[in-house]
């Protein structure tokens, strides 16, 4: 499943999985490509969670956000 990333900078991003029938939500920041690496903000197990974590973690907010584009595989 595709996730979102934030519209301002492409950093903020939001991926979803599905773990034991329950989506899982995750934010990470990810830095500039010459720094290079991932930082897992948090993970919360709803939509009004992700709010919260988004609003006391990020200068984004969920309006921020938009899908991600789809990546070519092989």
């Amino acid at each position: 499943m595709r996730g979102w990333v934030c519209s301002c900078c492409g950093r903020w991003q939001v991926s979803v999985e599905r773990v034991g029938g329950r989506y899982l939500y995750r934010l990470a920041y990810r830095y500039r490509r010459e720094v290079g690496g991932v930082d897992v903000v948090g993970e919360v197990a709803d939509v009004a969670g992700l709010e919260r974590l988004l609003a006391t973690r990020t200068p984004v907010r969920l309006a921020d956000l938009r899908e991600m584009p789809a990546t070519r595989v092989g």
